[in-house]
This record gives structure tokens, C-alpha cells and sequence, in this order.
């Protein structure tokens, strides 16, 4: 019996960083497929599984990824580093966007942008049969693969504010993501993005990443902040995270019952 072949996987969110495109997105940590199949129905263009700063590893990330099959939602995922043999293992697993932390210079850019493609524009190591290729029955997929992969990098110290330009203009990457949290500890302002300087430094990345005619992305933690990050030039946004909504929300119901029953 022969097994029928899948169609090419397209990247809707690949195309949407290309144009520029407004795309709101959401965070999600708990390495559950039920949250992130509920996350994915609520309607954000993408999500972040997140593998860096969450309780997440390939095993945790693929049933997510199945999760989101039928989801609106397009699944980002964040590696804890900027490290081939993970990338390749995330990549294998069916992932096509990744978001790449703490990225301070070009080189480092094109590292990335290598890890994520075959040769010879790349070092992916290859695989005949896996969940990227749908098991071996995508006939074109080494053909097209390269193309159709999306990196963001993210920029999260003043070291890569200052090679924002140069980080933005290598080709393969298609956004560069601004972590506020990092950037303003970076600053000496730990726990304060909202400072000026902190405020001026993003602005910075923001200006030469769209000089360079790059998406530039960012995650807000709040409405103001994402208005302001939005008339700054940000097209991509992520406005918070099902950890913000649950404890949000659960505090809030607490509060509001403990009071009403009292």
C-alpha cells in the first residue's frame, strides 16, 4: 500500500512578517495541549510555545503543535538557545517559525538563519522521515523547505541594540523581536521597561529595523504599552500570556466571591 503524499505545508505567518503585516499574538507556558488548543480558539494570529523561560522540551512541544493543527493560531516556538542541535530537533518535530533569544550581533543572526536551513544555504542535518516532512510523503519538501521557514531574532541587551541595523539586514531573517524585560535589566533598570531609557532604546530597534525593511516585533504587558509599542513602528505584538489571564482572572474571582459570601 502506498502512502498518499501531503500537500506542501504553506506559512501564512512567514508572508504576513514579509508585508509587514499587523499580527497579534499571545504566549503560551504551560506545556499543555489542552490550554494551547483552548488559546489557539480565542482567534491571535500566532502563539508563542515558549521552551526558554517555560516547563517545555520537544516531547511537551509536538502535542502542542498537534493541538494547533486546526487553530487560526500560527505556532511560534522559542528555543532556550541559539543552538543547532535543538533547532534541528524543534525543526524535525514540524515547527517552521522560530523565535531565537538573546541574538547580539550578525554573526550570530546568520547562525541562526543556518540552523534552520539544508545545505548548502544551511547546516540543518537531514532526515529522510519526520513530522516536518509529514513522515516521508511531502514530495517536495527539501526543494522548498529552506524558503518557507520564519525566524524571528530576538534582541535583548544594548549590545544588540546597537547591531539592530546590521542583525535586521541579514538575509533569512524576517523579524527582529525586542524583549523589554532583559533589555531594560541590560540598562540597569531591572524590572522597569517603562523607563525612558529603556523606552528610547526599543525605539532605537525599531527605527533601524524597519530601515532595513524588516518586521520589527515586540511583547507588551499591557494595552498602553502596546499602543505605544504599535506607534513606534511594531507590526508584530504579543500582548501578554494565558499565565497573565489565569492569574488575572483567578485573583479577580477570588477576591469577588470571598467578598460576596462574606
Amino acid at each position: 500500500m502506498t502512502m498518499p503524499y501531503s500537500a506542501f505545508p504553506e506559512n501564512p505567518f512567514k508572508k504576513g512578517l514579509l508585508s509587514r503585516k499587523r499580527m497579534v499574538g499571545c504566549w503560551s507556558t504551560f506545556g499543555n495541549p489542552v490550554s494551547t488548543e483552548i488559546m489557539g480558539l480565542a482567534g491571535f494570529d500566532w502563539l508563542l510555545l515558549d521552551a526558554e523561560h517555560a516547563l517545555n522540551d520537544v516531547l511537551s512541544l509536538a502535542p502542542q503543535l498537534m493541538a494547533l493543527k486546526s487553530s487560526p493560531s500560527a505556532p511560534v516556538v522559542r528555543p532556550p538557545w541559539n543552538e543547532m542541535v535543538v533547532i534541528k530537533r524543534l525543526i524535525d518535530a514540524g515547527f517552521y517559525n522560530f523565535l531565537i533569544p538573546f541574538v547580539q550581533s550578525e554573526e550570530e543572526a546568520r547562525k541562526a538563519v543556518s540552523y534552520l536551513r539544508y545545505p548548502p544555504e544551511g547546516v540543518r542535518g537531514v532526515a529522510m522521515s519526520h513530522r516536518s516532512n509529514m513522515y516521508g510523503t511531502i514530495p517536495d519538501y527539501y526543494k522548498k523547505i529552506n524558503g518557507n521557514m520564519a525566524l524571528l531574532v530576538q534582541i535583548e541587551n544594548i549590545k544588540g541594540v546597537e547591531a539592530a541595523r546590521e542583525i535586521a539586514a541579514v538575509d533569512g531573517v524576517d523579524a527582529v523581536f525586542v524583549g523589554p524585560s532583559d533589555l531594560a535589566a541590560s540598562l540597569g533598570r531591572l524590572g522597569d521597561f517603562r523607563h525612558p531609557d529603556v523606552q528610547r532604546a526599543i525605539q532605537r530597534v525599531a527605527d533601524n529595523v524597519t530601515a532595513a525593511g524588516k518586521t520589527a516585533a515586540i511583547v507588551s504587558a499591557g494595552e498602553e504599552d502596546a499602543k505605544r509599542y504599535r506607534d513606534m513602528g511594531f507590526t508584530t505584538i504579543a500582548v501578554g500570556s494565558e499565565t497573565g489571564l489565569l492569574r488575572s482572572a483567578s485573583l479577580a474571582m477570588a477576591e469577588k466571591y470571598k467578598s460576596f459570601l462574606a
